[in-house]
């Protein structure tokens, strides 16, 4: 696919179509790699985004509590040594 350069105020950059960034899932930011003469663009992706405001709002709701004990009454930690 060819696409052209644009200017973008002081600046150059090329124009990506709404069809290549839905494809690709890109939304805010891509990772540029310059390798063996090419230029990779690549979709950043989080996907633990946000997670500290979730266990933040888990821990003020008292949602981030044990459902069971870790420990069992009956396990036997000398197997491990």
């Amino acid at each position: 696919m060819e696409v052209s350069i644009i200017k973008i105020g002081n600046s150059k950059g090329l124009r990506l179509t709404k069809t290549i960034l839905e494809r690709y899932n890109i939304t805010d930011k891509i990772e540029l790699i310059l390798e063996k003469g090419q230029i990779i663009l690549r979709p950043i992706s989080e996907p633990r985004k946000g997670w500290n405001k979730a266990f933040q709002k888990m821990h003020e709701n008292g949602d981030d509590q044990l459902l069971m004990n870790d420990v069992f009454e009956d396990e036997n930690f000398d197997e491990w040594k």
